[in-house]
């Protein structure tokens, strides 16, 4: 309760700024409008490219508070060209960051502003109210109560207090509906959005055929090194155990006994072949209960919490499953951690699984620790990897894939 209240007080004190920064959009905003209007006598064209660049910077910033205060992603636009003014009159990006400095004054600082109308009247309400009403006589009016007694004045100390977490409360939703229309205003055009999306599908694909490849590969070396060469060498040793069948007994006796191990480790290892390939208990039991035989098998303390209403499409457990397993095995070998929490949730038709240790911290993406991998393993499901791994700990790795549901809840998880 009392991190709720932290939280929205947070969210009142970023709509102040934000209606602060505002006013700093229309003076951006002023100078770019300023530049057009010069240039028909030359000036503008060279005013024009550094009055678009801040105007640029001023959108980044507005786009990195969004994702900051609200978890609202705002897609930029391309780069503004670096060229002479004709080039940036042709940008489409440009005007779209344009138009949201003559909007956002208006539209989103009047948004930002009701909360602190509420808040700003409430404290006026419970904290001068009680001090100067009768030097104010019989017309002083707080709201729709008449303060000119005890009982009044107390009235409208209450009133002020319920206008003033009336004012907090709001505080967070109107801070993500402000964020929202900056997204309608700053997101990149849907051509860029479309060409984006065409060269990560593209990537992707190229991906997926690369892991693929490798993983047949993987399947085709291990087949030839280890469940191969075991039953080559057991029909080697059953030949020469039939041949002294006859006249050496204990020789040939021996020899089935290791005939027997052999088969038994074949058999070993092809049963780990599988469970590379797909675990049975993923295919009968699904992801929640599969991860929980991957935290069995590792020797930190594994929380596991897992929320999922139902089987999700067998491609997407198995990179989901390999993924939780790659994370443990980083926690194995490079945290130092005890313990390893792990949230599995289904919302809104996006898997979101959450790794989260106690370990040393530090971890980089780029630095490959199989983090890589698992990045390119997501991608091919347009899912995503954030990485959270300040030094000295925790590490947070957050995965999203978006994905349906493929049939109802089967198993515990």
């Amino acid at each position: 309760m009392a991190s709720a209240f932290i939280r929205a007080c947070v969210a009142a004190w970023r709509c102040q700024l934000a209606s602060l920064l505002a006013l700093a959009v229309t003076a951006v905003g002023t100078l770019v409008v300023l530049a057009l209007l010069l240039l028909p006598v030359g000036v503008g064209f060279r005013l024009l490219p550094p009055a678009a660049r801040l105007l640029r910077a001023a959108s980044d910033r507005a786009r990195g508070r969004a994702a900051r205060w609200t978890d609202v992603r705002i897609s930029p636009p391309e780069p503004l060209p670096a060229g002479p003014a004709r080039a940036v009159l042709g940008d489409e990006g440009f005007w779209r960051d344009l138009g949201w400095a003559w909007l956002e004054p208006v539209v989103g600082g009047l948004l930002v502003a009701v909360p602190l109308v509420f808040i700003e009247y409430g404290v006026f309400g419970a904290l001068v109210q009680p001090f100067v009403w009768r030097l104010l006589g019989d017309t002083n009016w707080y709201a729709f109560v008449l303060v000119h007694s005890t009982p009044t004045m107390l009235a409208a100390l209450a009133l002020g207090l319920a206008f003033t977490a009336a004012g907090v409360c709001a505080a967070p939703a109107v801070l993500r509906l402000h964020s929202r229309w900056g997204r309608w205003l700053l997101s990149a055009p849907r051509s860029t959005e479309l060409a984006r999306r065409v060269d990560r599908l593209d990537r992707t694909r190229t991906q997926a055929m690369d892991t693929q490849a490798a993983e047949l590969r993987r399947i085709e070396r291990d087949l030839h090194d280890g469940a191969q060469a075991r039953l080559v060498a057991l029909g080697m040793t059953l030949e020469r155990a039939v041949r002294l069948l006859d006249s050496d007994p204990p020789t040939a006796r021996e020899l089935l006994l290791d005939v027997r191990r052999t088969s038994a480790q074949a058999l070993e290892d092809l049963r780990g072949l599988v469970r590379g390939i797909h675990p049975p208990v993923l295919a009968d039991r699904g992801l929640g209960d599969a991860v929980r035989a991957l935290a069995l098998d590792c020797f930190l303390d594994v929380h596991i919490e897992a929320r999922l209403p139902g089987r999700l499409p067998s491609p997407v457990e198995s990179a989901a499953y390999f993924a939780v397993s790659e994370m443990l095995a980083n926690a194995v070998k490079h945290s130092g951690a005890r313990e390893v929490h792990i949230a599995l949730e289904y919302e809104g038709a996006l898997l979101r699984i959450t790794v989260t240790d106690n370990g040393r911290g530090g971890a980089d993406v780029s630095r490959g620790t199989g983090l890589t991998g698992v990045r390119r393993r997501l991608d091919t499901f347009d899912g995503t990897l954030a990485l959270h791994s300040p030094p000295g700990g925790p590490t947070t790795v957050t995965m999203e894939i978006p994905c349906a549901l493929s049939s109802p809840k089967t198993s515990s998880c």
